[in-house]
């Protein structure tokens, strides 16, 4: 809203006002912005569900070795990231932008589905909340409409980057001047670093390219419900989900930025994708979202963010990653969410294994993965056998194992941007 005031006011000369033109300056704003409506807010939030007795009653009593005992901490969260970032998108985006827009839309949804879910454990006083199958239906639901409306807006296209040979020896790369809509995709440590999911059914003959939308479709709801799953497993420690997701937002945001700057996207050899520049500032806006909320979910937690808050940045995460084509990074760059999942996939499978041939066996003393490491072997079931019993040795403390998390997303963050060179 701002924004177009401003482009508005720029017309009669209005000094100051050609700045709101700058993706610099608004994402800038965006993230201060954004970081001071979660403080700000979080208080009055957290205040009003203590008022009204909205808490969980207790979380992790049985896996922390060291005693805490967390109270009447107030969940549901989310509800200061979602504001905190819809708030500076609202005021400082270009609202008629079709990536904006699908943000926001990614955002509302799935904050709502989580809401629904933390509703019905906090209010109705049922523990197991929203039923899972209604949260996958959810989840393909807003994969379907990211998916078609890439597939059928007119303005979600690319600039294709391309190989030219200058003067026999010297390679340049360059785009195509034509804006086209396209299933490609960046595939990491790979030279001619472009992947078409229409490659895939060339057995289609004519339809191939229709084809390769359903392929596209079908993946991207694929990464947003697995992304989703995966944020919402590392949440089990205060600020952890919090604190991976704002890196990875820092780092999407430099891939959206470089894609929607043809001079950066030429020189690292990713397609254009002209509009995406608003991504840079929704990325803003979330990055200052999740810091402003880690002022109250740093150990010791005032508040959760509950499946409101992960549920919505795991599918943000992923929407981001799908719109600038970068979605086969997410396993490098999502990798603590992929190994959080992993390891509850594991861990069940083993255990099912075991219980057929009559057998109690587990992988790690405890999942998701995160809870391996603060787990005693006194605390452990006698009758079951673990593989990893002595790993790590002792346990770590809350805090310690959240930033060193943190520390390892910062390295897969890196790594990733690294991707766009090491071919």
């Amino acid at each position: 809203m701002l924004y177009y005031l401003f482009r508005f006011l720029e017309q009669f000369g209005v000094p100051g006002s050609g700045m709101w033109s700058y993706i610099s300056f608004r994402s800038l704003l965006a993230l201060m912005l954004a970081l001071m409506v979660s403080a700000w807010f979080g208080q009055y939030f957290i205040r009003w569900m203590k008022r009204h007795n909205v808490s969980e009653v207790q979380r992790d009593a049985k896996v922390d070795p060291f005693g805490v005992q967390k109270l009447n901490v107030p969940s549901m969260g989310g509800i200061i990231i979602i504001v905190s970032i819809l708030v500076p998108c609202l005021l400082l985006g270009r609202l008629r932008n079709i990536y904006m827009i699908l943000m926001l839309v990614t955002t509302v949804w799935l904050g709502l589905l989580g809401f629904l879910d933390d509703y019905i454990k906090n209010f109705k006083k049922n523990k197991d909340g929203l039923p899972g199958r209604y949260k996958i239906v959810g989840q393909v639901a807003i994969g379907l409409v990211v998916g078609l409306t890439l597939y059928y807006s007119p303005d979600a296209v690319i600039r294709e980057n391309v190989e030219m040979q200058r003067n026999g020896a010297t390679t340049e790369i360059v785009h195509k001047s034509e804006t086209v809509k396209s299933t490609k995709t960046t595939i990491p440590f790979v030279k001619n670093n472009n992947f078409d999911y229409a490659d895939l059914v060339g057995f289609m003959g004519p339809y191939q390219r229709q084809a390769g939308w359903v392929v596209f479709v079908l993946v991207t709801i694929f990464v947003i419900t697995a992304v989703s799953n995966g944020a919402n497993l590392n949440d089990g420690m205060d600020g952890m989900a919090a604190g991976n997701s704002a890196i990875i937002g820092i780092a999407l945001g430099v891939l959206a930025y470089v894609s929607s700057h043809i001079e950066f996207a030429s020189y690292l050899n990713i397609m254009y994708i002209p509009g995406s520049q608003e991504l840079v500032i929704f990325c803003s806006a979330f990055v200052g979202a999740l810091i402003g909320f880690l002022w109250y979910n740093a150990y010791p937690a005032q508040v959760f963010m509950g499946d409101t808050g992960s549920l919505t940045i795991g599918g943000i995460i992923a929407v981001l990653a799908i719109i600038v084509h970068k979605e086969l990074l997410i396993p490098i760059l999502c990798g603590i969410f992929l190994v959080e999942s992993l390891s509850v996939i594991l861990q069940v499978e083993f255990f099912k294994l075991g219980k057929r041939r009559g057998v109690r066996q587990r992988i790690f003393k405890r999942t998701p993965i995160h809870d391996n490491f603060r787990v005693l072997p006194s605390q452990l079931d006698p009758d079951c056998r673990y593989l990893l019993k002595n790993w790590p040795h002792g346990a770590w403390h809350e805090s310690k194992i959240t930033v060193r998390f943190w520390i390892t997303t910062i390295i897969l963050a890196a790594a990733t941007i690294i991707t766009l060179k090491i071919r």
